[in-house]
């Protein structure tokens, strides 16, 4: 599967969001913005919902927060690189600083395995997460994560 199917160039941002309440916010809005069918609210409350059952921060300061919505029919994916690193409960307890966001449909759950798997091992590849943390703007960390 290639990334930039289901992850769009305005769907990737840099940003400081402070906490992991309000990186979910972050990610929430992206969404919302991007898909005026969906709610801010419903795409938080699923990814507060896993967050609930354990963090998906994955260690050495990556996070691949998720959520189902019944209101989709394709993946969604959020990217954003924080400024400064966030306390996220991470496995490592270290904080994160490279978010990959997945929202699937509820009914298709299983099918996004694959994409969680591929993101994070594409995430765990030393040379493209430092590319990625010395990114400076937007559009240059979605050329990098989608190389």
């Amino acid at each position: 599967m290639e990334l930039s199917s289901i992850l769009k160039p305005e769907c990737t941002t840099c940003a400081t969001p402070g906490s992991k309440k309000k990186v979910l916010e972050l990610i929430s809005d992206i969404a919302a913005a991007q898909y005026p069918e969906l709610s801010g609210q419903d795409i938080f409350e699923s990814l507060l919902a896993r967050e609930k059952m354990g963090s998906t921060g994955i260690g050495n300061g990556i996070a691949i927060p998720h959520g189902r919505l019944k209101s989709i029919t394709q993946p969604i994916a959020v990217l954003i690189k924080c400024e400064v690193p966030i306390a996220f409960d991470a496995i490592d307890k270290q904080p994160v600083d490279i978010l990959f966001a997945l929202l699937v449909p509820a009914e298709q759950c299983e099918h996004h395995l694959p994409t969680l798997s591929l993101m994070a091992e594409k995430l765990n590849d030393k040379a493209i997460l430092k590319q990625l943390r010395k990114t400076q703007d937007d559009t240059e960390l979605y050329k990098v994560i989608t190389q």
